[in-house]
């Protein structure tokens, strides 16, 4: 099997190809990835370039993208704009790389008839309330509430129709907020425990009630390598792990694991259109697919993370001081 990735270089796509590097040892995978902030070609040290090939490029490259698309078996898209923060500091990289390029996948995939995996997120859902007894499944209405969430949402009914109206073979999962390793700084998790490494207090958005369903990245690149072999052509799959904890658990576990008092962070002001709950339902992918996550427990994947974060800090310092810049400019 020959495959794309697409933001194969960024975290959850480079999780994923560590994973398939392991798991399918006869496999031969190209990373397509534009290298922005968020890409970091030593996400993929240590892979043989015999296996794993990595092409600097943008996926609204048309030309681009269609001569590796003919040259591959399948493309397991994961390229994506997916900061919530920035989306609202500057929504249009989001409508461009998520909608154009997405369309831009889409078009080759069909023009070459070849198999395609898009992975997008449960916040094309919106948000459920904290005594809503319901989760997320396949069939919950769209109900987005940032640029980022909307043009996510957008890059899905993409997919859709283009299997419905052109026959492209497809599938798509929606999965809960990822954490583990090679994560940027900017986002929740490791931004918090880099902030208590480098001597900072963490800042929690609001009173810290939001809740994330939280799945190991590893636990995600194992289900969406199980849907690329098994998924049913057309069908949609959400990846959860029953990992719902509020942001304020989360800081005060951080903390407590890197022997400081819970209650040493700081609140600020929250996010504007910050949903609420997240939860997902992954039913569907565990009893018709068979996937169970092997990391059921929140605080031991944590634990890891954190141990992760410890003994690479040459990974994550250059970027620490310009993520931190930036938040100091948005008052974050």
């Amino acid at each position: 099997m020959k495959i794309i990735v697409t933001g194969g270089a960024g975290f959850i796509g480079s999780n994923f190809v560590h994973y398939v590097y392991r798991e399918r040892p006869d496999w031969h995978i190209t990373v397509l990835d534009a290298l922005t902030y968020a890409g970091n070609k030593a996400n993929l040290d240590g892979l043989d370039p015999s296996r794993v090939t990595l092409v600097e490029g943008n996926i609204m490259d048309a030309d681009l993208v269609n001569n590796l698309v003919s040259e591959n078996d399948a493309i397991v898209h994961y390229a994506a704009e997916s900061h919530n923060d920035n989306s609202l500091d500057n929504p249009r990289p989001f409508v461009d790389t998520n909608i154009i390029g997405t369309y831009t996948i889409l078009e080759a995939v069909r023009k070459f008839g070849k198999r395609l995996h898009h992975i997008s997120t449960d916040e094309v859902y919106g948000d459920l309330e904290l005594d809503d007894p319901h989760k997320f499944t396949e069939t919950t209405a769209y109900n987005p509430s940032s640029p980022y969430s909307s043009t996510k949402a957008g890059s899905d009914l993409l997919v859709r129709a283009w299997i419905r109206s052109f026959g492209v073979k497809a599938t798509i999962s929606n999965c809960s907020n990822n954490y583990g390793p090679y994560q940027h700084v900017e986002k929740f998790i490791p931004r918090q425990i880099t902030e208590v490494l480098e001597g900072r207090r963490p800042k929690l958005y609001g009173e810290g009630k939001n809740v994330r369903d939280w799945v190991h990245t590893e636990d995600h690149s194992s289900a969406v390598l199980t849907i690329l072999e098994k998924g049913v052509e057309g069908e949609t799959y959400l990846i959860g792990a029953d990992g719902e904890k509020d942001n304020k658990s989360v800081v005060e576990l951080i903390l407590t694991t890197l022997g400081k008092e819970a209650d040493a962070y700081d609140h600020v002001t929250d996010r504007p259109g910050h949903d609420m709950r997240y939860a997902i339902d992954s039913t569907k992918l565990r009893t018709q697919l068979g996937w169970e996550p092997k990391y059921t427990d929140f605080e031991t994947g944590l634990k890891d993370t954190i141990e992760w974060y410890k003994q690479n800090p040459d990974w994550w310092k250059p970027q620490k001081a310009e993520t931190e810049a930036k938040y100091k400019a948005q008052a974050q």
